[in-house]
């Protein structure tokens, strides 16, 4: 079990360093182009590339974000076992949920 959660900690430490990549050339790229935040919105308004795009970066963030607090909270406090388990996954739960949220407004803005 120990060997998947690092495996898919990995996995989405790759994902997400190329979303955080894209998503900052895309902010500059928006910026240097002298765009609104309401002309941003306008482009991403039913665009179900932005809606796949930001869906997986939030996928690897709920999954990413977690695994690691696992870690650190295991070694720094000891707190291991089930509670800790159960702690984070709902943890992950509330990260996936408001990030789905959040990408809900953006594609329906």
């Amino acid at each position: 079990m120990t060997a998947m959660l690092f495996l898919l900690q990995r996995a989405s430490a790759g994902v997400l360093a190329l979303a955080a990549a894209v998503h900052l050339a895309t902010i500059v790229y928006a910026v240097r182009g002298g765009l609104t935040a309401g002309e941003i919105l306008a482009r991403t308004e039913g665009n179900a590339a932005y809606l796949a795009f930001y869906g997986v970066f939030v996928l690897a963030v709920a999954v990413h974000v977690p695994l690691g607090l696992r870690n650190v909270l295991r070694e720094w406090l000891g707190w291991k076992g089930r509670v800790c388990d159960g702690a984070l996954a709902a943890f992950a739960f509330v990260l996936l949920a408001l990030g789905v949220r959040a990408v809900a407004a953006l594609y329906l803005a």
